[in-house]
């Protein structure tokens, strides 16, 4: 039996670290907050909410995929795993700059 690798669940949330009520994205599913990047560590496989971690994950490091754009590292504050996602057109473009430099990463 074929695994699905991506389940599209493009929900709007309240974000558990910046607290902003945050839309659902509309052309794929909605995977952190735009407006301080960080996530919650729910996903095994993209969009499946199969994991029980719920921790919350921190954007740590921002590269630029010449194809992908943005590719934001998150680090799951609870358990360590480190899983990349694409930025997403409403994202804090800012934020994603600043995130790209080692040396001004929070």
């Amino acid at each position: 039996m074929e695994t699905k690798r991506f389940a599209k669940n493009d929900s709007g949330f309240l974000c558990k670290h910046c607290g902003k009520e945050v839309p659902p994205l509309q052309y794929s599913s909605r995977n952190h907050c735009p407006f301080c990047l960080w996530s919650l560590h729910v996903d095994l496989l993209p969009g499946d909410r199969a994991c029980t971690c719920g921790g919350l994950m921190k954007p740590h490091a921002v590269t630029l995929h010449p194809r992908k754009g943005f590719l934001i590292t998150h680090k799951c504050t609870s358990c360590g795993e480190e899983k990349n996602n694409r930025s997403q057109q409403d994202d804090d473009t800012d934020l994603l700059i600043r995130l790209t430099n080692p040396y001004n990463r929070t």
